[in-house]
């Protein structure tokens, strides 16, 4: 067996997981009025259908002065169970075991949602707004460890077989344990066996009040970004004294914290199984709880490799299981090349959760519309037909998978030598060609359902009338504007000196098309990954970038995904300069003036080349419709957007043929 390890079991408790792989707890944000409805059910389900073994649920607020999150569920109130029963009896029935992760932030709370103090040891700031904090007072510390307790109980009615107690990330726990923000100096405070008190004795109310057969979990998080944090060895004794009591049955460790967010949930811009090193040092600290490493594990292979070295005992692999949720059933079934890989972009999973909108996936759409879409498990077709899809890009290529696995018959035609559209373009960005493999997966899933796919293909108006298919799909894509129109210049239809040349796309200097000479501006107008990338490869070719952006910072957009930050240390100490609220006034054909967009101020910049980020225009120089065929307009051809819309668009008008 080729995952063998990663494939065997492990008990819990009374528990016996069918394998070691774990869809770890996450914000989902999918509750209805704060109840779960369908839309959670239906993703939770999706997961233990694809063979997750263990699963730990969305993250419900122990107490009023916890509320984070707009789709948390609601706390404090027996209302949730009866909702809950229906999430999870059939997850378990799907041979799943499924646990609630319970959580209070601590300081870093969200007043805009909890209209409440956050509550916290010491009263500190907060790292989520800038919001203080309360010093709780002796009776509300007892609150609190009775509200934990509470949810326990709530959730074990709930139907859930265990409770994974948060300490993670700086929480409210974490905050006890780190004496810099412990300054107590009662029993909650100043010595080990003070600090941990709180969870301690939280563990303890949780095991007396839910059994013995309960499991507990404990999440934990290492970050060796400030020096004020625990070091990897305070953390061993603070979890081994936890793990003594033996009430503790496993350890989830992440990375990152509060204070070093972008580790929380690490983009490309990260690297991979970044909590090994201290997985593997915790579990020689521990003598009964099992250990589970997360955070940058995205593969088989990489979880495998986890398991068989003995640096963890299980893996929690979630935004892999979001881009595929059925990762380890085909992981179980030798069918790994099978598999959807995550591109690790955190565009539509923490991108819309940031924004408090439930979270989905660039590269899964059916991600929170599985009750509707019925997940990555189609439905066929009443009556198969012939499907033309024109254009190769996300929205081609999804709709053209989507429509073959319902059992049409199938021709995709690409203009160009290779599938991928700009999205291709992307994946030569530094740090992306995760997205060439997921180019990979589509040229395999095409020869598994037998879908025709012809390159260097392009038809005209008359080649799809005369084609026999009778629905045609139209993905042609977008184009850049060739006109360099700036929206915050909106009297300028066209950019001053753009006839002078030099002045290129993003799409052009991607394809090697720009020759380009040792200074460059880059105006980024979307100031996402579009521009950003761009930039960074141009900086690490030897080239002198300057990026203009109306934008307050650069990578304004990729700041909901949390690697903006990533992004610009990497562009600055590879020397890139940036100028922020400007745009560009005209071109000279050496150089730029430039506007300061709050003063107006104008300056020269001397520059070989002039790179124009700006909004596409839609390909479509086709009619509305082709006599006697059924056509549909998806992706940028119906409206120059992110990738994630077009593979939205993709998979919705396959599933509606």
């Amino acid at each position: 067996m080729t995952h063998a390890r990663l494939l065997s079991p492990i008990s819990l408790r009374c528990q016996t997981l069918r394998n070691r792989i774990v869809f770890g707890a996450h914000t989902a944000n999918m509750s209805d009025m704060g109840l779960p409805g369908p839309r959670f059910g239906g993703y939770l389900l999706e997961r233990a259908l694809g063979g997750a073994a263990m699963i730990v649920a969305e993250p419900v607020p122990a107490h009023r002065t916890g509320v984070l999150t707009r789709g948390n569920y609601l706390h404090e109130t027996d209302a949730i169970i009866p909702h809950f029963r229906k999430i999870t009896e059939p997850v378990k029935e799907a041979g799943a075991v499924i646990l609630q992760q319970i959580y209070h932030v601590g300081a870093h709370g969200d007043s805009d949602l909890s209209f409440q103090p956050h509550w916290s040891p010491s009263g500190g700031p907060s790292y989520h707004d800038s919001d203080g904090s309360h010093r709780m007072t002796e009776a509300e510390i007892e609150e609190l460890l009775d509200a934990h307790a509470a949810a326990a109980r709530r959730a074990k009615e709930g139907g859930f077989q265990g409770v994974e107690v948060w300490a993670a990330y700086h929480s409210l726990i974490d905050q006890f344990w780190t004496p810099w923000s412990n300054d107590r100096d009662d029993r909650w405070g100043g010595s080990l066996e003070n600090r941990t008190r709180f969870s301690r004795l939280l563990i303890e109310r949780i095991r007396r009040d839910c059994g013995e057969d309960f499991i507990i979990g404990l999440a934990v998080s290492h970050s060796t970004a400030y020096p004020v944090m625990l070091s990897g060895d305070d953390l061993c004794e603070v979890v081994a004294l936890h793990d003594a009591t033996g009430h503790v049955d496993y350890v989830t460790v992440g990375y990152g914290s509060y204070l070093d967010f972008e580790g929380i949930i690490p983009a490309f811009t990260e690297g991979e199984k970044l909590t090994t090193p201290f997985t593997r040092q915790l579990k020689a600290a521990l003598r009964h709880a099992k250990v589970t490493s997360e955070a940058g594990i995205r593969t088989p292979e990489n979880a495998e490799t986890i398991i068989a070295s003995g640096e963890a005992d299980m893996v929690s692999i979630v935004r892999g299981q979001i881009a595929d949720p059925h990762l380890a059933r085909k992981t179980m079934e030798g069918r790994a090349d099978d598999i959807r890989g995550c591109i690790s972009c955190n565009q539509m999973c923490w991108g819309r959760r940031s924004r408090d909108y439930w979270i989905s996936c660039l590269i899964n759409p059916s991600v929170g519309r599985e009750w509707e879409w019925g997940g990555d498990r189609f439905t066929p077709a009443a009556t198969p037909r012939d499907v033309l899809v024109v254009g190769a890009g996300p929205a081609g290529l999804e709709a053209a998978r989507a429509a073959a696995e319902r059992g049409h018959r199938v021709e995709i035609h690409e203009a160009a030598p290779q599938i991928g559209g700009q999205f291709r373009l992307a994946g030569l960005q530094p740090r992306r060609a995760q997205i060439l493999d997921l180019m990979d997966w589509y040229e395999r899933q095409f020869a598994r359902l037998g879908v025709t796919l012809r390159l260097n293909s392009f038809l005209d108006a008359d080649e799809i009338a005369a084609h026999p298919a009778d629905r045609v799909i139209l993905a042609t894509g977008s184009l850049p504007d060739p006109n360099g129109f700036q929206r915050w210049l909106p009297h300028l239809p066209r950019l001053p000196g753009i006839d002078l040349g030099h002045v290129w796309s993003p799409e052009e200097v991607m394809r090697r098309e720009a020759r380009l000479g040792q200074t460059v501006i880059l105006y980024d107008e979307g100031s996402n990954w579009r521009g950003v990338g761009t930039a960074w490869a141009m900086a690490e070719q030897g080239k002198e970038v300057v990026i203009v952006t109306p934008e307050p910072f650069v990578g304004r957009e990729v700041a909901r995904t949390s690697a903006d930050g990533a992004a610009r240390r990497k562009l600055a100490r590879l020397g890139a300069r940036f100028m922020t609220e400007h745009c560009i006034a005209a071109w000279h054909g050496n150089g730029a003036t430039v506007r300061n967009l709050l003063t107006g101020e104008e300056q020269v910049i001397e520059a070989s080349d002039l790179v124009m980020t700006t909004t596409n225009r839609s390909f479509d120089p086709f009619p509305e419709t082709f006599a006697g065929k059924n056509t549909h307009r998806i992706g940028d051809c119906a409206a120059p957007r992110l990738a994630a819309y077009a593979f939205h668009e993709g998979r919705k008008v396959a599933l509606s043929i």
